[in-house]
């Protein structure tokens, strides 16, 4: 299952380890994914708000160089998919007008976020089929955020409100998936640097509803929740944030140590508990 690949910004610097877990764990899987060639920024997570037409024209530029490669493209930043497919949205699916200059897009091309990807079949068989340390025992909370899943007429989630996606993968991989009310709650996303109290409070409240859940870690899938979850104060205690690409590489006996170590909730020590590292 080949597939364009859109990294997004984050991939080159604070989400680094969510790129390399993620084609890692893609490789391992038998699935080629293609980094788009002459991608560019696609204006998340600010462009919309203080410009209308890069707002659009960032995204759709993406998509018809994707849409020449004549692959599907696959997002792992849950922002990036968001913008990718409400530009794909607004181009080809809503009779709203267009800026002009804007590039074309005939929607023959689809965007996936990661998680909708690798819950492709035969993908999740794969996985199912090569895991060689299942995660028994790590009680873990999947944590969705708002973009990966809302608008759903735009993300076309199939429920926005309570998502399984990324509790099925994690259950493929033997994963305690704790329910929890708090999956798709804002955790302030951008508003780390305008408003980082507002941000504090609501990593704050997502940690602490984590531990009431019994988890001893949180599985996200966009790098901006796992920087804003992972950098908060320490005074509540420590409860590590992995990418699901990370957990599901732990599970496939990836080599995980470079990717662990860049996080400052070090998430070794819980998996070293439980066997897993």
């Amino acid at each position: 299952m080949d597939a364009t690949y859109f990294p997004g910004c984050s991939a080159h610097g604070t989400g680094i380890e969510y790129d390399r877990s993620t084609r890692a764990v893609c490789k391992a899987l038998g699935a080629e994914l293609h980094e788009l060639e002459g991608w560019t920024c696609c204006g998340a997570s600010s462009a919309h708000a203080v410009d209308d037409f890069l707002g659009l024209a960032l995204p759709a530029r993406n998509l018809a160089l994707a849409e020449a490669a004549g692959r599907d493209v696959v997002v792992p930043c849950a922002a990036c998919f968001h913008r990718l497919r409400e530009a794909a949205h607004r181009i080809a699916e809503t009779t709203a007008p267009i800026p002009p200059d804007v590039p074309a897009f005939a929607g023959r091309v689809d965007v996936l976020h990661l998680l909708d990807f690798l819950a492709r079949e035969p993908l999740r068989a794969t996985l199912r089929e090569r895991v060689v340390r299942p995660l028994a025992g790590l009680p873990v909370v999947p944590y969705y955020g708002c973009l990966a899943v809302r608008p759903p007429h735009v993300t076309r989630a199939p429920d926005a409100e309570f998502p399984r996606g990324l509790d099925d993968l994690l259950a493929d991989v033997g994963a305690d998936v704790r329910e929890w009310p708090y999956r798709t709650r804002c955790c302030g996303a951008g508003m780390t640097l305008p408003r980082p109290d507002l941000v504090a409070t609501l990593c704050g409240d997502l940690l602490d509803m984590a531990r009431r859940a019994g988890a001893e870690a949180i599985a996200v899938a966009c790098p901006l929740c796992f920087m804003n979850l992972d950098r908060q104060p320490r005074e509540r205690g420590d409860l590590p944030v992995l990418y699901v690409t990370e957990l599901l590489g732990v599970a496939l006996g990836l080599p995980t140590r470079r990717w662990l170590r860049r996080h400052l909730v070090d998430p070794r020590p819980v998996l070293t508990a439980r066997g897993l590292a």
